[in-house]
């Protein structure tokens, strides 16, 4: 019994420094997962080979690839000329802006991960901010929330649903089908809450919008042959996280294999795309792996599991209710990938016990829109989240810990609380 307690008691300690950022988040992880390691807490050296008790490298290297690829681009020029093109279109509104940029990130999360759509439209999202001498933190938080909603509404969309998917037999039109109906209304309504949400950010100098608005996109591209050969290869990689489920190849190979492509086609001096990698990031989310690695190992989140069937018992829309609102708290404090891993043979077990198959998916279904939308919730719930943050830091556009939670979990709120009514009319 002392271990679980030791575990939960360093997980804690560690998520406490985590938000009072009383030490640095990556000495921080660190140090909790070197203390579940030595103390027998983490499966030992299971934890680089596990897929429920370790590091999740299907998302280190994907992280990688797709850093390598944005260093790659970001040389074209091509993020500057998205940026002065999208403040032109908006004409330098800031409440247009977020909302292009929201409808853009929804849009392609669908299709691409979550954390390669972040990675892609934030560098554009940091030059627009710039020119326009307004902070990029609103813009990127809203982003960061509308990629987690609108991941949601596919199969590969968020790395909680290839899990559960693959768990459950369901298809990418099962999700179609019961998930996007709902990510649909919670997104359109989330557009038109950060209205409100954000209203202190959304003003621009009038000056700085006219002077903006007389520059020329097409002068902003640096070397056109290179950004011809690298939209080459990202539009490959596209189509292959799009294909995922029919090639049956990790995101994060096809990332890899994209990264490699990208420096052979373009021939970009490696020296010059290294630096542009989040190294901090990707030894924050091991770090971070290892400490959720210790809770599992020690049965801490298997417990709570349990504990849940036990309360729930045959009433199965009170089962729906606990997994849904369950996963949106739960997944918000520990990142809702390996929450998921942990959580999906309970919820399986749950839908074994069901009365029909019905039931069972209904079961599935909610604890797909808690764990997707749990992601939201603080500012290390999901991988999208630390991605951008560490983006911002970089750029000198500091986002801290409560100042994204503070969002993040208002939108999770009313997202459940959505959620929950379109799981109690459908299936109950």
């Amino acid at each position: 019994m002392l271990a679980p307690l030791l575990a939960l008691a360093i997980f804690v300690v560690a998520f406490w420094f985590l938000a009072t950022e009383r030490a640095n988040k990556v000495t921080t992880v660190l140090v909790a997962a070197g203390l579940m390691t030595l103390l027998g807490l983490a499966p030992g050296e299971k934890v680089f080979y596990s897929e429920h008790e370790g590091i999740d490298w299907n998302v280190i290297f994907l992280l990688l690839g797709m850093m390598v690829i944005v260093g790659v681009v970001k040389q074209t020029g091509i993020f500057d000329f998205l940026a002065i093109w999208a403040a032109k279109r908006a004409r330098g509104n800031p409440f247009r802006l977020m909302v292009m940029l929201m409808v853009i990130t929804a849009v392609a999360s669908p299709v691409l991960d979550n954390v390669t759509i972040i990675m892609l439209v934030a560098p554009v999202t940091l030059v627009i901010c710039d020119r326009l001498e307004i902070a990029a933190q609103p813009f990127l938080i809203a982003e960061v929330l509308a990629s987690n909603i609108g991941g949601a509404a596919t199969l590969i969309g968020d790395p909680p649903n290839i899990i559960i998917g693959s768990r459950a037999g369901l298809t990418f039109n099962d999700f179609l089908v019961h998930m996007a109906p709902v990510v649909i209304v919670i997104f359109a309504l989330f557009v038109v809450f950060t209205r409100v949400l954000f209203r202190k950010d959304l003003r621009a100098s009038e000056m700085r919008v006219d002077k903006v608005m007389a520059l020329q996109e097409r002068r902003a591209i640096k070397d056109t042959r290179l950004l011809v050969r690298s939209m080459a290869v990202l539009a490959l990689v596209i189509i292959g996280f799009g294909l995922h489920s029919v090639l049956h190849v990790a995101p994060s190979i096809v990332a890899l294999l994209g990264a490699g492509t990208m420096l052979l086609v373009t021939q970009v001096d490696v020296a010059e795309v290294l630096p542009e990698v989040e190294w901090p990031t990707l030894v924050f989310f091991m770090g971070l792996f290892v400490m959720v690695a210790g809770l599992v190992h020690t049965g801490v989140i298997g417990w709570l599991g349990d504990a849940a069937v036990n309360v729930f018992g045959d009433n199965f829309f009170l089962a729906a209710t606990g997994l849904l609102f369950g996963s949106a708290v739960l997944g918000a404090f520990v990142d809702n990938i390996p929450y998921t891993a942990t959580m999906a043979p309970v919820v399986e077990d749950m839908a074994a016990q069901a009365p029909n198959v019905d039931t069972g998916r209904a079961l599935w279904w909610a604890f797909a829109l808690g764990a997707c939308f749990s992601g939201n919730g603080t500012a290390i719930a999901a991988s999208a989240n630390v991605v951008a943050i560490g983006i911002a830091q970089r750029a000198g556009q500091r986002i801290s810990f409560w100042q994204f939670t503070r969002y993040g979990i208002v939108v999770t709120l009313l997202s459940t609380l959505l959620a929950w009514v379109y799981v109690w009319l459908r299936y109950f």
